[in-house]
């Protein structure tokens, strides 16, 4: 089975601080397909599922559990969805967007490489990191262990999977309470106090919430997730989005008639079995039904 490894931008950290940046793929099989097949919308989850499917270790960790999975940093998870569309189809994207002016529209074809997609990485990871708001920042200062008219001290950690798991209902209805939550979640304290953080993340004014979600993106890695292109029907240029997970599901789900059809294809000529075949990546599985289909072609011409 193809199998390769690269460096993480940020890596897991694990309990006794260690840094573990190497990871090991491998491709997607006809199992991971199936398993796409039968989910409704992209999720936080299925990106754990996959990876902890598809990493076979990282740095010294193997095998790698859905529990690592969710410790991965966010970053580090999408860079992962990046290397498996690399592996499984190669480093060239088709794609098709539509121009965002109101009175356009137009389809447009993009393609890029994989591998120019640019990457932030961390160069120093660490399991948290800390920065100062002003006192002003806060709606009140009769918390305990917060001294009025002192900057507060936060320490928190980046967001990670488990994160994206617990967050990601909120975002698409009320983002400022998925905002907060995952506040609440990353921040380990503010000034001396560990116990009230929800409680004093609430009485952040708005300003100062802001102030810390920019500096976890400072520190963050990151996979850029969106490309100037101009549309070449109104002349326009405009800057897309990349939606990775929509992208990177959309583009693998197959139906399981079309799976199941494709193993009972070739189960049927090789001989082969289900496990057999459903453990083949999919560009493997095609490459032997497309040999398969020009052999029968080759045959009924001889015949006929």
């Amino acid at each position: 089975m193809q199998q390769q490894s690269w460096i993480l931008p940020g890596g897991y950290i694990d309990a006794a601080g260690a840094i573990h940046r190497e990871v090991e793929l491998t491709a997607l099989t006809g199992r991971e397909e199936e398993l796409l097949a039968r989910m409704d919308t992209p999720s936080a989850e299925l990106v754990t599922e996959i990876i902890a499917r598809c990493v076979r270790r990282v740095g010294a960790i193997e095998p790698v559990t859905a529990e690592i999975a969710r410790g991965l940093l966010v970053g580090d998870r999408q860079y992962i969805l990046l290397l498996l569309r690399q592996l499984t189809f190669g480093d060239k994207v088709q794609a098709t967007i539509s121009c965002p002016w109101r009175d356009c529209g137009e389809r447009i074809d993009i393609d890029f490489n994989i591998s120019e997609v640019p990457v932030t990485r961390c160069e120093q990871p660490q399991a948290f990191y800390r920065m100062q708001v002003e006192p002003d920042m806060l709606a009140g200062s009769d918390i305990p262990g917060l001294q009025a008219g002192t900057p507060l001290e936060i320490e928190f950690r980046l967001p990670n999977g488990a994160d994206q798991e617990v967050v990601g209902p909120y975002v698409a209805h009320n983002q400022s309470e998925a905002l907060t939550l995952l506040l609440t979640r990353c921040i380990k304290s503010i000034g001396q106090n560990e116990q009230a953080v929800a409680e004093i993340i609430n009485a952040l004014c708005g300003k100062a919430r802001h102030q810390i979600e920019c500096e976890m993106e400072a520190h963050a890695p990151s996979v850029e997730l969106t490309m100037e292109t101009d549309c070449p029907e109104c002349g326009r240029s405009f800057i897309a989005p990349f939606e990775l997970q929509d992208f990177f599901f959309g583009e693998l789900k197959v139906s399981t008639d079309l799976l199941y059809r494709e193993v009972h294809y070739l189960a049927f000529h090789y001989h082969w079995s289900e496990e057999e075949i459903m453990r083949m990546p999919r560009e493997r599985r095609r490459q032997y039904l497309d040999v398969l289909t020009d052999e029968i072609e080759r045959l009924n011409d001889a015949a006929g």
